[in-house]
């Protein structure tokens, strides 16, 4: 019997992610651009607690967002109304982005005039979780709607965020959502992860968030 190689394509893919996620992490470390990795699912909100985000911290901060998805400016013309830098990333069917298509949209924003870069990123809890994109930190978001028991299902996701935002809150009262279980959770998976309730729509809890936020980009400085 011949014998052949066997090559093991997601293990390489992902070790030459990871690479480049290491460099282009120091390469915006040189240059003071800290880079936040937002991820949930499909309307969880992420467009807008961005636009609260960023309308809190706006003034403090140079503020650029890349705004990813497979297709559509949808979300880059709402977070343009905010007056900050945005540019529309198209995947092309891509469900995620790595380090290397990172890199071509922190290129495309163009880093002169910013020291807070944003990247939202696209929408689902899967695909996202698996490439290091060469963030400073990553957030996501859980909304109420989607069920408490979602570390359960797609335990990565929450094992690699630095932060979980629980939103949807004003909608508690209508679905079967337990915060102290989903807490629990989160914390056998991640106990250094910040669990945050908000209601992006009224803005409750946005400035707990900011506040996370802004301490962590304070220390990233510092480091």
């Amino acid at each position: 019997m011949n014998e052949f190689r066997i090559l093991e394509i997601k293990q390489s893919v992902f070790e030459n992610n990871d690479r480049e996620a290491e460099k282009l992490r120091g390469e915006l470390k040189a240059r003071g651009v800290f880079l936040l990795n937002l991820m949930s699912s499909p309307g969880a909100g992420k467009t807008t607690t961005l636009r609260g985000t960023v309308k809190r911290l706006k003034n403090e901060f140079a503020i650029g967002v890349m705004e990813a998805d497979i297709d559509s400016d949808v979300d880059a013309k709402a977070i343009q109304e905010t007056g900050v830098k945005v540019i529309q990333l198209h995947t092309g069917g891509m469900c995620h982005l790595d380090a290397g298509m990172t890199r071509q949209g922190l290129e495309g924003l163009g880093l002169e005039d910013i020291d807070v870069a944003i990247l939202e990123n696209v929408g689902n809890l899967v695909c996202p979780a698996e490439f290091d994109t060469g963030a400073s930190k990553n957030a996501m978001i859980l909304s109420v709607p989607e069920g408490d028991d979602k570390p359960l299902k797609y335990p990565l996701m929450f094992t690699i965020c630095d932060a979980v935002l629980v939103n949807k809150t004003d909608v508690l009262p209508y679905f079967d959502f337990d915060m102290n279980a989903v807490r629990e959770r989160i914390r056998k998976l991640n106990p250094d992860a910040k669990v945050i309730p908000i209601c992006a729509r009224t803005g409750e809890g946005l400035d707990e968030w900011t506040q996370w936020l802004r301490e962590e980009i304070t220390a990233w400085r510092n480091r």
